[in-house]
């Protein structure tokens, strides 16, 4: 079973820079704490990434969500984000990646991509 994604999880390139959360959605809440749903987690910044030199651009936002939105569970339309989200993110080489490391809650499973 997978997780859900809250506004508590953590989310890091694959370098340790953190993602910033921002819940777009009011409507659902685990421990009162806003669940992430799609889009959530795409375009957001990411701070601290260690990853730089003269030809290498440290992580510094996402991009589109490639794995980890459910298939099964949507709130307001939009699909719920599981803790096996990962993309890519626009630092150089292409294929760094972000992904969870801790989805925030632990009360809440199911609903698989």
């Amino acid at each position: 079973m997978t997780n859900w994604l809250t506004e508590d999880a953590v989310l890091l390139c694959k370098h340790g820079g953190r993602v910033a959360n921002e819940p777009t959605q009011q409507w659902v809440t685990i421990g009162r704490r806003r669940v992430l749903v799609e889009n959530d987690p795409e375009g957001r910044k990411i701070s601290s990434c260690p990853y730089r030199s003269v030809t290498i651009k440290p992580c510094q936002r996402t991009l589109q969500v490639q794995t980890g939105y459910s298939e099964f569970v949507r709130i307001d339309g939009k699909r719920v984000c599981l803790d096996t989200l990962t993309g890519p993110t626009e630092g150089t080489p292409p294929g760094n990646a972000y992904h969870v490391t801790r989805p925030g809650q632990d009360l809440v499973s199911g609903a698989g991509s």
